[in-house]
């Protein structure tokens, strides 16, 4: 059990500490495709203009990541509001994994090339947020170089934390390379693809449909039929000039009339992607004996893996390369052992966040007796035609939390502009704002009725540049239009405090990242800020 103590002149307020994500709402340049700046805010606007306001770091080294020019993301951004420190992250973990040779030295990495077929599966792009294509480059050196003789490749394709229609900017080199392996004697090949958000990466049990979907292509061989990827790629750009890389519908690739990759018995599979939260639901449907979620048909005997564990608490899966962060001593601990009562709200979309990834990747409850989770069940449709998504739910699950009078502490994400950022719909993005806007008033009103102390943040930004760029110079296809930019940007995030009492204002704390958002959790419930911390954003005045 962690210890605490009280903080030597921070007591705490009267009501709750409410701490209000709002998910990828940065702090951009305010120009046109700035869906933050241009939109309709007078909520936010009114807060940053009369009470103590700043920006903080959400990106890069500041959130665990292996360099400032590393998007940060939702997992890394509440892992460090968790956890009121900066852990080394999956990225970086696996990375030095894998070009140090770590990653290869114990059983799995022998056992999965045992396999009559080794089977690597994930997202295929640069983003580094899930995953990175010099990881697949790597492992595949490492197969040939332990005598691998048959591999196949099942690459889900980005258009999320990458440009729209990027695909062919790794599909190409990647299966160049591959003909050289063929050459060498090796019989390498992508067996299979389709989008992110079509098949296999779903989350929080959002859409199972869509792991069924990627069942089906991977395992089973069941979509349209091409003779290469890259060939795929093109015709479907081509048929739908409106689709982007996460919505590519699946497709396999041929030889001889027949997929050249389906997962057999015998075969071993490992899922490359370091990120959890899109590789629990894919994982189970390989691992779990007593899966019913949808029907596997014949359920292939294979060597299972990740390249982590994405739930140390469930142990999924139960076979992985890279060690995951070790995060200890978070800020629900400490809460939970000063007695402190808590609320963490989402809809399913990022229920996750404020619970799994804010309490140092922990699955469950730090305390049942004194937490209260609540998930708001997301729409399935495209989160661009229904901008507000479930933000006046999760407000009304937070108001009446909070008038409760039981919690010392609420959290909440409004995902919209997230979510709806990464459709890279502009408008819909500036009404997805407005909709968190309104919700904040509300959520406002109740926080000075009860006398508790308002947080208003972010994990990351998104909604804050809509456009590509190169340079300063907006990128435009062929019409003269803007290129969409659905991915995560670099830009810092706001950090408002809005204390009705007037007592506190910003401390100093030069070039400050989310890390320091949990201490002052703990510091405004007036705990001190525990050894090894980083420094709160509040003083008194």
């Amino acid at each position: 059990m962690v210890e605490t103590r009280p903080h030597a002149t921070l007591r705490p307020p009267r009501g709750p500490v409410v701490l209000c994500i709002l998910d990828g709402v940065g702090e951009g340049r305010g120009e046109e495709d700035d869906a933050v700046a241009t939109a309709r805010t007078p909520t936010l606007d009114r807060l940053k203009a009369t009470h103590p306001w700043r920006t903080l770091r959400a990106h890069g080294t500041a959130v665990g990541l292996p360099s400032d020019e590393d998007m940060g993301n939702s997992e890394v951004g509440h892992n460090a509001m968790g956890a009121g420190r900066v852990f080394d992250q999956g990225a970086k973990l696996v990375n030095n994994a894998l070009r140090d040779g770590t990653a290869f030295e114990g059983p799995v990495w022998k056992a999965l090339c045992a396999g009559r077929t080794l089977h690597l599966l994930g997202l295929c792009s640069d983003g580094n947020v899930h995953s990175h294509v010099d990881h697949v480059h790597i492992l595949l050196d490492r197969a040939a170089r332990d005598g691998v003789q048959r591999v196949r490749l099942h690459l889900l394709t980005d258009g999320r934390d990458v440009d729209g229609r990027s695909a062919l900017s790794w599909f190409e080199p990647l299966e160049a390379r591959l003909a050289t392996e063929r050459a060498a004697g090796r019989d390498y090949r992508i067996a299979s693809g389709g989008g992110r958000m079509h098949l296999t990466m779903d989350r929080y049990e959002a859409d199972w449909a869509m792991v069924e979907r990627g069942w089906r292509c991977h395992v089973e061989g069941e979509g349209r039929p091409f003779p290469t990827a890259s060939e795929a790629i093109r015709t479907l750009y081509a048929e739908d000039p409106e689709i982007d890389d996460q919505h590519l519908p699946a497709f396999v690739v041929t030889v001889e009339g027949a997929p050249c990759g389906r997962i057999q018995d015998g075969d071993s599979v490992l899922f490359f992607n370091f990120r959890g939260d899109r590789a629990l639901e894919i994982s189970r449907a390989f691992e779990d004996d007593d899966f019913t979620v949808f029907d596997r048909h014949h359920r292939p005997n294979v060597t299972y893996a990740g390249m982590m564990q994405y739930d140390g608490d469930l142990q999924v899966p139960r076979h992985y390369l890279v060690a995951p962060p070790a995060i200890d001593r978070v800020v629900g601990e400490y809460l939970a052992a000063a007695g402190k009562r808590t609320f963490a709200c989402s809809e399913t979309q990022k229920y996750g966040h404020v619970t799994y990834f804010f309490n140092g990747n922990r699955s469950g409850r730090l305390d049942a007796t004194l937490e209260e989770y609540v998930e708001v069940p997301s729409d399935l449709q495209l989160p661009d035609t229904r901008p507000w998504m479930k933000a006046a739910e999760i407000t009304d699950a937070v108001i009446e939390a909070i008038r409760s009078g039981r919690f010392d502490h609420v959290r909440l994400n409004l995902a919209n502009g997230d979510m709806v950022g990464h459709t890279g719909d502009l408008e819909a993005t500036r009404i997805a704002v407005e909709a968190v806007d309104l919700q904040v008033a509300r959520i406002e009103t109740a926080v000075r009725k009860a006398g508790g102390v308002l947080l208003v943040t972010a994990d990351h930004g998104n909604a804050d540049e809509m456009w590509q760029r190169k340079g300063t110079k907006v990128s435009r296809n062929a019409e003269g239009e803007p290129l969409a930019r659905p991915s995560h940007t670099l830009n810092p995030v706001p950090f408002i405090v809005v204390d009705p009492s007037g007592t506190l204002a910003l401390a100093e704390v030069p070039d400050a990242g989310l890390a320091s958002v949990g201490t002052t959790v703990l510091e405004l419930c007036g705990l001190a800020a525990p050894d090894g911390y980083l420094p709160g954003l509040v003083r008194l005045r």
